[in-house]
């Protein structure tokens, strides 16, 4: 594993605009790099393919236990949410894809920090942008990189000629360029598909509803569902004839606090990090993170004996296991599962320590 200083395409941003890339600049600043690259080996793809589907398969036995035996309280999940989690786990509802976010230098095993089980985005750009970008620039090279593919394939398990009907915050261009793409692979595997803004969806009385007053049968929203369950219509979710994507068992896997209740489960595990709810639990410096966090807000790395600012909100630790760094730069993995395996990743980087959602995505490739 390296990166590679490399030339940009002369007409990048034209490039990534016509695939519908519309943020590859944020505030006038970079958000997709491709005067970089980061460079990989057979076998470093290999393990972290393998990592991912290792720990996915320890997070589906984590659900598991955690529902047989009543654990919501180590979540912080009440009674109403529990439920549609009981539901969704004894029903089998299927889920559509999540990244695990690993720790990853070529010699160390890749290790998860976190897993964005819920509603992670950055998929348009590991799924689309950067293969694109391989072709142009690397041909013979290959790429991590089946993820557009399983998405279309994973969409077939469901009944033909289903209707999906999309939801997302669409004044946030992330999630709608995100939420549009995933419509798109929706439609491509034979399905008929409606999009609306999150605020769109109505309830009829008896149902949720869009905005022709037709029943939404399967909705897939790009919103997690904690924001839900503080919804007006909150009170409806356990009554409502509806399919969710992602399922309602998600919520425990995107929630921080399953990292404690995986390494009390896994203790050791080459693929895990130490983790728990009390500080003094783990030695050396530690990853404080909120257990609901998301890109990177709220987390601070506490050193070993250093004051700890007050939380305001329920939060982990988890053992520091820096980034790898190069060229100054702090390089994670978020590696993409799609049903229950591992098809690609993407690269994100920062100056700082800590991964946020103004990180650049840096494209990859390999060769055997």
């Amino acid at each position: 594993m390296r990166r590679e200083a490399c030339q940009p395409r002369p007409d990048w941003r034209a490039r990534l605009e016509s695939l519908g890339f519309a943020f590859h600049t944020i505030d006038g600043q970079p958000y997709w790099r491709e005067d970089a690259r980061y460079l990989f080996d057979a076998r470093e793809i290999d393990e972290i393919e393998a990592a991912t589907n290792e720990l996915h398969a320890l997070c589906l036995e984590a659900v598991d236990r955690i529902v047989r035996a009543g654990r919501y309280d180590a979540l912080g999940i009440d009674a109403r949410a529990a439920t549609l989690v009981e539901r969704s786990w004894w029903d089998r509802e299927p889920a559509l894809y999540g990244r695990m976010d690993l720790v990853y230098d070529g010699s160390a095993p890749p290790r998860l920090l976190e897993y964005n089980a819920d509603t992670p985005t950055s998929l348009f750009e590991a799924s689309v942008a950067q293969w694109y970008w391989l072709q142009d620039v690397a041909p013979d090279a290959d790429q991590f990189n089946a993820i557009h593919e399983a998405l279309v394939e994973r969409w077939q398990i469901l009944p033909k000629a289903s209707h999906v009907h999309f939801a997302a915050c669409y004044d946030n261009i992330e999630d709608a360029v995100t939420t549009d793409y995933l419509l798109d692979t929706c439609l491509q595997a034979g399905h008929r598909a409606t999009a609306l803004d999150i605020e769109q969806v109505g309830w009829s009385g008896r149902d949720f509803i869009d905005l022709d007053n037709a029943p939404i049968a399967r909705l897939f929203k790009l919103y997690p569902w904690e924001w839900l369950l503080t919804e007006p219509f909150a009170d409806h979710l356990l009554d409502a004839p509806l399919r969710w994507v992602e399922p309602a068992w998600k919520m425990l896997l995107s929630n921080k606090a399953i990292l404690p209740l995986l390494w009390e489960f896994f203790p050791g595990h080459p693929n895990l990090l130490a983790a728990s709810r009390v500080r003094a639990d783990i030695e050396g410096a530690v990853v404080r993170k909120p257990c609901w966090g998301r890109e990177g807000a709220g987390v601070i790395v506490l050193d070993s004996n250093a004051p700890e600012p007050r939380a305001d909100e329920p939060c982990i630790y988890q053992a520091l296991a820096p980034l790898p760094v190069f060229d100054n730069r702090h390089a994670l993995v978020g590696s993409w599962v799609v049903g229950h395996t591992a098809v690609g990743m993407g690269i994100r980087e920062d100056a700082d320590r800590i991964t946020r959602n103004t990180s650049c995505f840096v494209p990859h490739l390999f060769k055997g």
